[in-house]
């Protein structure tokens, strides 16, 4: 069993120190699960860490999903295998640069308040924990697996003070006997651990520099518990638009070194940041909309394809010394190849094959994609204005995150969330010339979902659009075909060669 006993972490008897690094289990192929934990082990780490995404274990109300990627009592058994205890963090929200920071589509569309003692999605998520839960338990230390701690929502104190629904997660966790450490996790402010923690429950802060300032800070709260960073930033993630972002091997080693004269545990994230595959890429709002890229490398000690890099090496060194153990033979180097050129012969028109792939549905006002229960990918909306028009001006309301207008077929405006910085020449302003005519106009929107917003007061964060204008007047009746882009076997690929892609 684990427990803490003062300032000591204790696991079945013997005094230990936490030094984990962070990998989930759901931005890996698992078959490359074994291969990144044993690299873990080789490194000199003893624990690994991950976070639980509900949305990828309840994509669907009620309809559960623990097989391939969702697996996550074989992702821990194989940790277990290697040698490695497990931190697990189950939210439900889990922030993490993930779509909705966890929370499924069809959550976000039931009009509950989020993160807080509303009935509503208290009962959902005691709903979650009542499947999650019991699939963890086997993998608990003291039931004969390798889970030692367990935290309680994530970095709750960003966001919000409501101490009964941190109270309320902490009371499913004794329900279902998870027997473990409880910890939450903050930031280095006064009002953050204030707001995020619980006056019984073992508190932890999240930082990537001025390692003596944030203990010095948790130290007003909490003297008689184990120094831990849950969450020690050895990089950042990346956005559209931005640069890669990137961090010297000297600058970490030297939060290394403060963290280890603090004789603090901590969890490194990431280890290896891997990729946020199809539609499950976040987003943050901060004056302007950033989506992140598929890539979740995190500049971290193993690369996003699983390669090592100076600052992993330098990390072996540190921990092999400090915890007095010989080093074993590294697994080897993910083995890189050209493939050649990569003809692309086949293609097919979206709008031809809107059945194939599309899901439709008819409705007086546009919807958004949330309130049919789409995860991800697009969203066409087909309305008609009929009768004599003069010129006006078109615009598209509300719009997330990019949207392609058609009349009659023919591309006529785009419009979109990010009309800045490189975005701004490719996308319309607020409105386009939409010329007079007599008759019928068939306007399409076809609308591109990119990452819903994981952090802040902007959640949640719905997808599609409220609808369209000319001018002032809002078109009715809408054709809306939900695109999630999750199957295209049905689709009659054909056509010429239209591309070549060279490595």
């Amino acid at each position: 069993m684990t427990q803490i006993k003062g300032n000591k972490i204790i696991v079945d008897g013997k005094e230990t120190q936490i030094y984990s690094g962070s990998i989930h289990y759901f931005r890996i192929h698992p078959d490359q699960w074994e291969d990144r934990l044993l690299k873990l082990k080789a490194c000199g780490f003893n624990t690994v860490e991950t976070y639980i995404a509900w949305n990828m274990h309840e994509p669907r109300k009620g309809e559960f999903c623990f097989s391939g990627m969702c697996d996550v009592g074989r992702f821990l058994s194989l940790a277990q295998k290697v040698g490695l205890y497990a931190i697990v963090r189950p939210g439900p929200y889990i922030c993490a640069e993930w779509d909705a920071g966890g929370f499924p589509a069809w959550l976000l569309s039931d009009g509950c308040a989020i993160r807080c003692s509303d009935e509503r999605y208290l009962s959902h998520v005691r709903d979650l924990f009542s499947v999650l839960l019991p699939e963890l338990k086997p993998h608990l230390l003291s039931c004969g697996g390798n889970i030692i701690a367990m935290q309680i929502e994530n970095e709750y104190g960003s966001y919000g003070t409501d101490k009964q629904y941190l109270r309320f997660l902490k009371g499913l966790y004794e329900q279902f006997g998870m027997d473990c450490i409880y910890f939450t996790s903050d930031g280095d402010l006064d009002m953050m651990i204030s707001g995020g923690s619980l006056p019984d429950v073992w508190k932890t802060v999240n930082f990537g520099s001025r390692t003596h300032n944030a203990f010095r800070v948790l130290g007003d709260f909490q003297t008689d518990m184990p120094k831990f960073c849950a969450e020690f930033w050895c990089g950042w993630f990346d956005a559209w638009g931005e640069k890669h972002h990137t961090r010297s091997t000297e600058s970490v080693k030297e939060e290394v070194e403060a963290l280890l004269a603090e004789d603090a545990g901590f969890n490194f994230y990431m280890f290896c940041g891997g990729t946020n595959f199809g539609f499950t890429a976040g987003a943050n709002y901060d004056g302007k909309y950033t989506p992140d890229i598929t890539s979740y490398d995190y500049c971290a000690p193993l690369t996003e394809n699983g390669d090592y890099t100076p600052t992993y090496f330098m990390l072996r060194e540190l921990l092999h010394e400090k915890r007095g153990i010989a080093p074993v033979p590294l697994p080897p180097a993910p083995v890189s190849q050209n493939v050649g050129s990569v003809r692309l012969t086949e293609f097919a028109s979206l709008f031809e094959n809107l059945e194939a792939v599309g899901e439709r549905h008819v409705s007086p006002v546009a919807r958004r994609m949330e309130e049919y229960g789409q995860t991800g990918g697009y969203i066409l909306y087909r309305t008609r204005a009929e009768g004599k028009y003069e010129e006006t001006q078109l615009s598209v309301r509300d719009v997330h995150d990019n949207a392609y207008v058609y009349a009659d077929g023919e591309r006529i405006a785009a419009f979109s969330r990010m009309g800045y910085g490189i975005f701004a020449s490719l996308f319309d302003g607020a409105s386009v010339t939409f010329c007079a005519f007599e008759g019928k106009k068939r306007i399409d929107v076809l609308v591109e979902a990119l990452g819903r917003v994981n952090y802040g007061e902007i959640m949640p964060d719905l997808k599609g659009m409220s609808g369209v204008y000319l001018n002032r007047q809002l078109l009715m009746g809408y054709e809306t075909w939900l695109l999630p882009m999750d199957n295209l076997q049905n689709i009659p690929f054909g056509g010429e060669q239209r591309l070549v892609l060279r490595s």
